[in-house]
């Protein structure tokens, strides 16, 4: 027989939970008490949160709860790694139905575990509530090893904008299920495209390697390579200007995924412009400073001609929409 949530009480539920999770080396007190305790050697932490929502952020009949404890771990990670700072821990609030598995619930613990580990993060501890649909909130910390926090606002003109991980992977899985072109966990050519949406993979460690190699501005790029540009132009009073040849390789990359939906290669470059979820890095550096490894230069910034904040590719308006957002799509 199934277990479903409304058959444990909570202590018996936090039983099944917690020997799923990781403890890192920072935390000094784990789940158990009223609060954790975490180390911060460095006299500072960065902190961040994020939210999930069942039929909003992803959907039960695609996603596992293994799913979504990486997605959920994967977007938090990415802003501490933006920040230039390295993750330490996790504190996770769920809300959940009490027809729900327990088994779905254990596997939102292990893919936590299995999101957080390799970068060295716990989970220490969180809340849990019954509520109409799965809601799952992260509060995320840091550690900037002894190094400045790396801003939206430090771009200069004459810096290179460029790109750590991948990009509009996240929107053609998104596309492919949506059109039932694909299915999760069917494997074949079009499995990467619907495993970077369903479970994304930021670039965690290219983070702190650019805070040590001097970037000038960095952001987890979320919601959109041009809307987050667009978020460091106006932060940084500047214009980005990107390089429609740096971006082709990414939109050839997509090329599968199009075909697959009787698309052109304009559908990839838009994925590749506005698709959000990647949860790659975007930063600034000097003209002079060497690229940490994985970054890809795919642009320049320039003085702000006018009203700061504009993102061009080759010097043009692109097409199309600018990215995600939480409240228009």
């Amino acid at each position: 027989m199934t277990d479903l949530v409304r058959d444990l009480d909570e202590t018996a539920l936090l039983a099944r939970i917690f020997p799923l999770l990781p403890a890192g080396e920072a935390t000094l007190v784990g789940p158990g008490d009223d609060a954790a305790v975490v180390a911060a050697p460095d006299g500072r932490y960065v902190v961040s949160t994020d939210v999930l929502v069942e039929d909003f952020h992803f959907r039960r009949r695609w996603s596992t709860g293994y799913d979504v404890g990486v997605r959920a771990a994967a977007q938090n990670l990415a802003d501490v790694a933006a920040m230039g700072a390295r993750p330490t821990a996790l504190v996770v609030a769920l809300a959940i139905p009490g027809d729900l598995e327990v088994a779905w619930v254990e596997g939102l613990a292990q893919g936590l575990a299995d999101a957080c580990s390799p970068a060295g993060a716990a989970v220490v501890g969180g809340d849990l509530s019954g509520g109409p649909v799965v809601l799952v909130s992260v509060a995320v910390h840091g550690d900037l090893g002894g190094l400045p926090p790396v801003l939206r606002s430090g771009a200069r003109p004459g810096d290179v904008v460029a790109h750590a991980g991948v990009r509009g992977v996240s929107a053609a899985g998104l596309a492919l299920l949506e059109a039932g072109a694909a299915s999760p966990r069917d494997g074949g050519p079009l499995a990467p495209f619907v495993d970077g949406f369903l479970r994304p993979s930021p670039p965690l460690a290219a983070g702190p390697a650019a805070a040590q190699a001097g970037a000038t501005a960095m952001l987890d790029v979320s919601d959109g390579l041009l809307r987050d540009a667009g978020r460091i132009a106006r932060a940084s009073g500047v214009a980005v200007d990107l390089s429609a040849a740096a971006l082709a390789p990414y939109a050839a990359a997509l090329a599968p995924a199009a075909q697959a939906l009787g698309l052109d290669d304009d559908a990839a470059l838009a994925w590749v412009l506005s698709g959000g979820e990647d949860h790659g890095l975007l930063a600034t550096f000097t003209a002079g400073a060497t690229l940490p490894d994985g970054f890809v230069r795919i642009g320049t910034v320039w003085a702000a001609d006018g009203a700061p904040g504009s993102v061009t590719v080759d010097g043009r308006a692109p097409t199309g929409g600018p990215g995600w957002d939480h409240f228009r799509g």
